[in-house]
């Protein structure tokens, strides 16, 4: 299957999560757009105000991101390869008043922004849905400012390769770590089934070199990483939080733009 047809296949997937309510197709609600970034950034990440800042969602489309970021007072650009997602920001920035612009695009395919436009992206997990996460990388590199500010949530390489519900008692590596093939479809559709895999995506695993060293390379500096907290000591034999006990869904990376423009001869040219 050809990078075009991975886009396609997973365009109609998040398509048809949008005209099914997922829960992730669901706008903020009035408290948690009274105080954005409590919601968005736990962590304090993205500072005391992001006021005026030229921010992207990235793949990020459904109507929440894009709200939470513009209340915040950011200036909320949206890129997603699903119209039926970009509909739904179209529609809650009508809402609400935000002026907020929409792309629909492929992740590694940012030709319509301009070079260093941007001063922080923000985006949540997605690269899992191409086979290559470096050109990702090296267009955020391109259009992120000097010292912009890239925060990004990855599936978890292990949690990919996992049986997605206990088998015999216990969760198993199922899948290759060294692969270029997509994972395959999960076969259960249990609660985890459906919370850890979109049903009908062709997903792809990063190896840890790809989601962190190749940030590196692509002209990033790594300034923290986190594994949103998931498990819970009590959680049901079996539930998605009964697996979170034994791995982490997924990682979340601060990472922050360095040096300049990359080039195909030198990925990172430090400043000189």
């Amino acid at each position: 299957m050809d990078h075009r047809e991975i886009l396609s296949k997973n365009r109609r997937v998040y398509d048809a999560m949008a005209a099914a309510d997922s829960p992730l197709c669901r706008p903020a609600k009035d408290e948690e757009l009274s105080n954005p970034l409590a919601t968005v950034d736990a962590a304090g990440w993205l500072g005391d105000s992001i006021e005026g800042r030229n921010l992207l969602c990235l793949a990020a489309g459904g109507g929440r991101q894009s709200s939470l970021y513009a209340a915040a007072g950011a200036n909320v650009t949206v890129v997603d390869i699903s119209s039926a997602m970009l509909e739904l920001d179209r529609r809650v920035a009508a809402e609400r008043g935000y002026s907020i612009r929409l792309f629909e695009t492929s992740m590694d395919q940012l030709s319509m922004l301009r070079d260093g436009e941007f001063d922080i992206v923000i985006q949540p997990v997605s690269t899992c849905y191409l086979p290559s996460i470096l050109p990702v990388y090296l267009e955020v590199a391109r259009i992120l400012r000097p010292e912009g500010t890239y925060v990004s949530q990855h599936k978890q390489p292990t949690s990919l390769q996992a049986s997605l519900d206990p088998v015999e008692g216990s969760y198993q590596l199922q899948h290759t770590y060294y692969r270029e093939a997509s994972v395959p479809a999960a076969k259960s559709n249990s609660t985890n089934s459906r919370r850890l895999r979109e049903p009908g995506a062709i997903e792809f695993l990063h190896r840890w070199e790809e989601i962190i060293g190749g940030m590196c390379r692509a002209g990033f500096v790594i300034e923290d990483l986190s594994e949103p907290m998931h498990a819970r000591k009590d959680a049901q034999p079996g539930t998605f939080a009964d697996r979170a006990n034994f791995i982490a869904p997924y990682v979340r990376i601060k990472a922050r733009r360095k040096g300049k423009l990359a080039t195909a001869g030198s990925l990172w040219l430090p400043d000189s």
